[in-house]
């Protein structure tokens, strides 16, 4: 979900991972199902790339 919409709002890894504050490497493995995160970080991501709520909920539900 989250590179899908990353990808949507046309940010590299780099430009997303710095704006909300983490490393490109720990993006990639987040959008790999590779890592978790904190729901702080997680909270960044979906404000930046503006995910519907039920969006959010779907991929919460998911996991």
């Amino acid at each position: 979900m989250i590179r899908q919409y990353r990808l949507q709002n046309k940010l590299t890894q780099e430009e997303l991972a710095e704006e909300i504050g983490i490393s490109w490497r720990q993006l990639q493995r987040l959008e790999h199902n590779e890592e978790k995160t904190r729901i702080s970080t997680f909270k960044k991501i979906v404000k930046v790339l503006k995910i519907p709520d039920d969006e959010v909920l779907r991929f919460i539900k998911n996991k």
